[in-house]
């Protein structure tokens, strides 16, 4: 799928054809340095991907909890194909890390089950912001492959 060199897509893998796809992406806007980093790798790769940039819907909302309820009133439309979760979680000092990290990543999942639509989790959760930046942009590209290649995954099966 991926060339020897991360960064690179086999053109000719029809698991990642994003033409004709429509695609929804909701950022968070809490740790937005990071998350802007995301969103900029995430919709190039969309383009690179042969997602028109017409078909990328981009809403950003306050933070991380916040991005289900976006994912969710996506997906009742029933006009995208996927979508995807941006957002940086980074561990603080209490227990409110855990608890946003937890029920965000159980949110996206669920609505994902619940609607019967794919959706790329790129909400990072790490433990210094060292590492969220170490990961912003391999991760915004990984989340559009996810959910280019799930989409064509669904469709054959």
């Amino acid at each position: 799928m991926f060339g020897a060199d991360k960064g690179t897509v086999d053109a000719g893998d029809s698991r990642l054809n994003g033409k004709k796809l429509k695609i929804g992406i909701v950022q968070a806007r809490f740790n937005a340095n990071i998350t802007d980093a995301l969103a900029s790798a995430c919709k190039s790769e969309l383009l690179a991907l042969g997602v028109a940039e017409k078909n990328i819907t981009h809403v950003t909302v306050p933070g991380a909890l916040e991005v289900a309820v976006a994912l969710q009133a996506m997906a009742e439309k029933a006009t995208f194909d996927a979508l995807i979760a941006l957002g940086c979680i980074i561990r603080g000092e209490t227990y409110h890390f855990e608890l946003v990290a937890n029920e965000s990543g159980a949110a996206v999942t669920r609505i994902g089950l619940d609607y019967q639509i794919p959706i790329a989790n790129a909400v990072l959760t790490t433990e210094n912001l060292a590492q969220a930046v170490a990961r912003q942009d391999e991760k915004g590209r990984d989340a559009a492959r996810v959910a280019v290649e799930m989409v064509n995954l669904l469709e054959s099966i």
